[in-house]
This record gives structure tokens, C-alpha cells and sequence, in this order.
């Protein structure tokens, strides 16, 4: 029945587009998308990259996801990693699943995301 992921929306507080921008399309070379005007108007920003789309929306009471985050493939995993670690975000590289190479950081409103390989 399912023939696909459109998207994956995660949190954000009221006034951090700008940080959202910077850091999704500044450090992750993510592409921002257009937000339809009825849905502009609620705030938040939506990015996309390759079969990949994000969409930051602002909930009022926020509070980062600790577990809960998208997986997200690259193909320069290292490249990433030191591009991340250089902007200040978090490494943490771990090898729990065999056949992947993966780590997890964080955006700047500390939502969690995990970025993976399949090469091993």
C-alpha cells in the first residue's frame, strides 16, 4: 500500500528560521523549498536534498526530539562529519548496525539527526 516517504516534519520554536537556514542549507548544502502561502503563514521552513525533504514547523511549547529523527544517506560521510564538527555541531559516531557506516548530531534547535552510509 505504502509506495513512498514525502517527507519528515520536525519541530522547531517560533522565531528560528534563520538559524534553520543556516544550518540545513549553509552546513548540509540542503536546498530550501518554497512553503505554500496558507502554510507560510504558520512560520517554519521546509528543505530538501536529493529524494530527501524536511520540513521544520513551528510548535508553540517546544522541546527538541532526543530519539526520534530522520536517517538521513550521504554519499561523503567523512566529509560531512568534519563539516559539521567544524560548524559546532556534535559527532557521534556509531557502530551498532553492521553494514552501516552512520553518526548522529544535532541541528541548532537540538532536534536529532542521523546521517549513514551503506557502504561499510
Amino acid at each position: 500500500m505504502i509506495s513512498g516517504l514525502d517527507h519528515v516534519q520536525l519541530a522547531a520554536p517560533a522565531g528560528s528560521e534563520e538559524l534553520l537556514r543556516a544550518f540545513y542549507v549553509g552546513v548540509l548544502g540542503m536546498r530550501e523549498l518554497p512553503k505554500p502561502p496558507a502554510l507560510a503563514v504558520r512560520g517554519g521552513c521546509w528543505f530538501t536534498a536529493g529524494a530527501a525533504e524536511l520540513h521544520l514547523g513551528v510548535e508553540e511549547g517546544f522541546r527538541a526530539a532526543r530519539k526520534a529523527h530522520p536517517g538521513l544517506v550521504v554519499a561523503e560521510l567523512d566529509a560531512l562529519a568534519a563539516r559539521l564538527a567544524a560548524a559546532g555541531a556534535p559527532v557521534v559516531w556509531d557502530g551498532s548496525i553492521p553494514g552501516r557506516r552512520r553518526f548522529h548530531s544535532e541541528d541548532p534547535v537540538g532536534n536529532r539527526l542521523e546521517f549513514l552510509s551503506h557502504q561499510a
